[in-house]
């Protein structure tokens, strides 16, 4: 069998817009070395699709990205042929209905494949599709090939392409999928990788107001019982929304003995469950004192 050329040697060692951990450079670089998927799990929010774009952006290597639905299949990922196109076309006589390849969609491991130089392919949200997706497409990345049975065609890629693959954890994936991935996951940051983070976004913060605005954020996320907890991102918006509002750090400053609602928590708590659970922590806070 023809071997697939091997992915490019390049190696990541993050960007000024994206903080990577050591433990996350040291996952992708080892993706690139066995030329497996890297299967990413963590949080919402905490940067598993970014990790793509910074890496594609990093490498200088091309982004295909695939995010998957409910409904996906893994044959959408290689191509799909449009019957209902073609029988269209067949009865007002269009010429082209006599090359059969004039309605094969190339999905994007299609795209990925015929490329000129390696890419990386993003496949988002993978938990999101049925139980079988995953096995579903073994085999294609496995061995970078596929057969169109339209056409008789075997579809191998000229260059490996990078495979990072994202999951919220919804479900269980099979194991013989994850025998073939190299796995990482993406941990909450910490205060201190939060700071970094937080840099990147708003890197002229009042000190203060970042200090008191953490204190808020990991006490909310700390809460038991909350449905959802806050993410990364959401805390970049609420500060957005606090500089926005010119709110001061002593709107925010909480302690054990003070516990406070902050200003604009619609950014941090989603749902109503979440927000009664923590008004009532605070109510509750407020009757013993």
């Amino acid at each position: 069998m023809k071997q697939t050329p091997p992915l490019s040697p390049s190696t990541f060692n993050g960007s000024s817009t994206y903080i990577a951990t050591a433990d996350l450079k040291l996952a992708v670089n080892a993706a690139l070395t066995l030329q497996r998927p890297l299967l990413i799990k963590g949080e919402p929010g905490t940067g598993k699709t970014m990790l793509a774009e910074e890496v594609a952006s990093a490498l200088k290597m091309p982004l295909l990205q695939w995010h998957i639905k409910s409904t996906t299949k893994a044959q959408q990922g290689l191509y799909e042929y449009d019957a209902v196109s073609r029988l269209r076309d067949s009865q007002l006589g269009d010429a082209k209905v006599n090359d059969i390849r004039n309605y094969i969609i190339k999905g994007v491991l299609w795209q990925a494949f015929e490329a000129e130089e390696p890419t990386v392919l993003l496949i988002d949200e993978i938990d999101k599709a049925d139980i079988e997706f995953p096995n579903d497409l073994l085999r294609e990345i496995d061995r970078m090939e596929f057969y169109v049975y339209e056409t008789r065609e075997l579809i191998r890629a000229k260059h490996r392409p990078l495979v990072i693959i994202t999951s919220n954890n919804e479900k269980e994936l099979p194991d013989a999928f994850l025998r073939r991935c190299f796995f990482h996951y993406i941990a909450f940051p910490d205060a201190a990788t939060m700071r970094s983070i937080v840099a990147v976004h708003h890197p002229n913060l009042q000190a203060d107001l970042l200090a008191a605005a953490l204190q808020s954020f990991y006490q909310i996320r700390s809460l038991p019982g909350l449905k959802k907890k806050p993410s990364t991102s959401e805390l970049i918006d609420w500060l957005k929304l606090l500089l926005a509002d010119g709110v001061s750090p002593a709107a925010l400053y909480q302690s054990e003995e003070n516990v406070l609602i902050p200003p604009l928590h619609g950014a941090l708590l989603k749902n109503e469950q979440d927000l009664q659970l923590f008004e009532r922590l605070v109510l509750m806070n407020r009757n013993h004192r």
